[in-house]
């Protein structure tokens, strides 16, 4: 026959053991006064050999409070969605609270079912990275006293705060920056374009080119999905197809995310003459390539934390109006962006 395993310790084990009372033992759990240092410390002596753990159901029941937060990425896996994760999650844990996160793969279905799961095992605090367009579905969570943040992109559909990145503007200035090195046909490579961030951006190539006074083909511009495959068909196109189908190619490239700007190293791996390119978000090794990738960043960890601030402002009863901030990013110039046209 199989053994069955030995039933958890409980607080009674624990006093027994310890020789306290129940009380004694809940005070030292709970980190409350009233118990000396002596005794305090025969108490976690024995939590320690017993392997004593605190059911932080009854801690629900007593304060309302699960003392943790939800987070809702796009993909847990991207470097982007790590770094974010880390900022909220350092401050997390500057308020004793754990972090709870999943992605939802930029599908919003598996979005709306993640961010209901969480709020179902009582988080106190969600922070959502939006992948659908109509959020109204947290609504009855928010009337029922959930604080609710959405970063990287706004929500919709519901009034709440959001935490993005100067996504425009930083299109705008790393398009400028091409332009500044001579480019006047350059292309835009992007994701899909009902994403938030993606139209921002685009907003800002058009705006940089508008204001340079140069016009914008529609065949320069490449969005959908960023798997390599399709990216670097976009890439080929752009560099071999001109305004009327034949003539001159682009000769520099804006890649609007991470993603993109691999698949689009990728693609243009081994071509003897490459365009400039400059590519939205920073990555890790784009010092070592050659030449350096230029590139425009944003600060992903900041984000987090700035985020998870507000989340635990309003945890705090912060009850002012709902609040849209956006971080400034910066131009990170390492060389691929001042290729000259060839």
């Amino acid at each position: 026959m199989k053994s069955r395993p030995a039933a958890r310790p409980t607080m009674k084990d624990v006093a027994a053991a310890a020789g306290v009372g129940l009380k004694t033992v809940s005070r030292v759990v709970n980190e409350e006064s009233g118990v000396s240092p002596a005794t305090a410390a025969r108490v976690r002596t024995a939590i320690a050999e017993l392997g004593f753990r605190r059911n932080d159901s009854a801690r629900l029941l007593r304060t309302g409070s699960t003392a943790s937060v939800g987070l809702v990425l796009e993909d847990i896996g991207d470097p982007f969605s790590s770094a974010l994760s880390r900022g909220v999650e350092a401050v997390a844990r500057e308020h004793g609270c754990l972090l709870f996160a999943g992605s939802s793969a930029e599908d919003p279905d598996r979005e709306r079912a993640l961010a209901l799961a969480l709020c179902a095992r009582r988080v106190d605090g969600l922070l959502v990275v939006p992948a659908g367009g109509d959020h109204g579905y947290l609504l009855p969570e928010t009337a029922s006293g959930l604080a609710v943040v959405f970063l990287d992109r706004p929500g919709a559909g519901i009034e709440a705060d959001a935490v993005l990145s100067d996504n425009a503007g930083g299109a705008r200035a790393g398009t400028a920056h091409l332009i500044a090195h001579g480019h006047r046909r350059i292309g835009f490579v992007g994701d899909l374009p009902h994403i938030h961030t993606c139209a921002e951006r685009l907003r800002g190539y058009r705006e940089a080119m508008g204001t340079a006074g140069l016009p914008v083909d529609e065949r320069w511009i490449a969005t959908g999905p960023t798997d390599p495959v399709t990216v670097g068909r976009a890439v080929r196109r752009l560099l071999t197809d001109g305004p009327d189908g034949r003539a001159e190619p682009v000769t520099a490239l804006f890649t609007a995310n991470n993603r993109v700007t691999l698949a689009a190293l990728r693609a243009l791996a081994g071509l003897p003459a490459r365009p400039a390119v400059v590519g939205f978000d920073d990555l890790e090794l784009a010092a070592l390539l050659s030449p350096g990738l230029t590139v425009v960043a944003q600060d992903p960890e900041t984000l987090g934390r700035t985020a998870a601030r507000l989340l635990f402002d309003r945890l705090g009863r912060d009850t002012s109006p709902p609040r849209r901030v956006e971080l400034p990013t910066r131009l990170i110039v390492r060389g691929s962006g001042e290729l000259p046209p060839a």
